[in-house]
């Protein structure tokens, strides 16, 4: 052994700097984050639309924002670093009266845990968004304390307070292997040597399954390619505007200052690491953007600004959080299916607990962890943009 760390996280991303400060908050300061990149906070952190929200339509899913969102509106004071909160809102139109009822379902569960979302009667769009083409809207959902955040300022601030409290970060150091003996993992393999660890901790992102190879325990994560596309300066949407989804094309936007930052993703793109920008796939993206708010045919597009970054997919889009049964001293935390941004806080708490007390118990995440994949008990995501 090179050195040696009571425990390793893969990832200096969002999550692996949450779970970095969480630990560290409770005095596990002998951490190691280990990053692939030059720098962290480079991969799909830096490259994400940033949105957090409260509509989802399983249980756990809205625990884990409403904790994580509370502490980001609170996260200069408590952690350091600045989130940058936009509580702008979100609100998700709907044009298919089978998914509108699913829709309602959603809104009373959310509110029997609390969440102020409400529904929308299409003739109110337009009060939201002005000029947003209505006419085969069946309704909307507006969750008023959704919006979102700066996750750059959000993993530094993490990050720069575990460091304060002991936690070494190690760019330009990717693991390429992980060894283990007796059921437990022992270390990690870099190119530089290998470190000793009691655990280590999966945060990789879109290369989370790649890493659960390396473990020898799988990982069904896969990363695929999300393109997003901003106009000029643009006065033809108001600047306080709601993260808009449109559901049945799946385009969204929200303003960026005085630009419009929109985007859709291409369902029939297979998995890779492609970082390119989709420059074929914008035709399809802008006609079901103008289709819906006729403004932004006025736009100009701001090809330098736009960028592309990868999803980390899991099979029924929610997170996989918590040991692995054949390999307790592994724990993952990715899969988070665009949601790591907003949901960070939450799990750094969670696997901090997991790691120290043996099990998280904020918030139960039986059903987060990677048995669910063996005993076929899913419990699909459906609000996935």
């Amino acid at each position: 052994m090179t050195e040696s760390a009571e425990v390793v996280i893969v990832g200096a991303g969002i999550v692996g700097a949450s779970i970095a400060f969480h630990l560290a908050a409770r005095g596990v300061t002998d951490v190691l984050l280990l990053e692939k990149a030059d720098r962290e906070v480079t991969g799909s952190s830096a490259r994400s639309a940033a949105g957090v929200r409260h509509q989802f339509g399983t249980v756990t899913s809205i625990r884990l924002s409403q904790y994580s969102i509370e502490r980001l509106r609170h996260f200069t004071e408590e952690v350091g670093g600045f989130a940058e909160l936009r509580q702008v809102g979100y609100l998700l139109l709907v044009d298919d009266p089978t998914t509108w009822a699913r829709y309602q379902r959603d809104v009373a569960l959310q509110n029997s845990l609390g969440v102020r979302t409400r529904l929308v009667a299409p003739g109110d769009i337009g009060a939201i968004v002005p000029g947003t083409a209505v006419d085969d809207l069946v309704g909307a959902t507006f969750g008023p304390d959704d919006g979102y955040c700066d996750p750059n300022g959000v993993a530094t601030g993490y990050l720069a307070r575990a460091r304060q409290l002991g936690v070494r970060v190690r760019c330009s150091t990717p693991v390429i292997g992980i060894t283990a003996a007796g059921g437990r993992v022992t270390g990690v393999r870099t190119p530089a040597g290998e470190i000793g660890c009691e655990v280590v901790v999966n945060a990789a992102g879109p290369w989370a399954g790649a890493i659960g190879a390396l473990a020898g325990v799988g990982n069904p994560v896969l990363p695929y390619r999300r393109c997003l596309y901003f106009t000029e300066p643009f006065d033809g949407l108001p600047r306080d505007i709601p993260l808009t989804i449109d559901v049945g094309s799946g385009f969204y936007l929200r303003k960026e200052q005085d630009s419009v930052l929109f985007g859709l993703s291409n369902p029939a793109e297979p998995p890779g690491e492609n970082l390119a920008v989709d420059w074929d796939w914008l035709d399809h993206v802008l006609e079901a953007g103008v289709r819906r708010f006729p403004a932004l045919a006025d736009a100009g597009l701001a090809m330098k600004n736009c960028w592309a970054g990868l999803y980390e997919i899991s099979p029924d889009h929610l997170p996989i959080l918590g040991r692995h049964p054949d390999l307790p001293s592994y724990v993952d935390a990715n899969g988070f299916s665009g949601h790591g941004v907003q949901q960070s806080p939450a799990t750094g708490m969670l696997i901090a607990e997991e790691i120290i007390d043996g099990r998280a118990h904020s918030i139960p995440i039986d059903e987060l962890r990677v048995e669910r994949f063996r005993s076929g008990r899913l419990n699909t995501e459906a609000n996935i943009f």
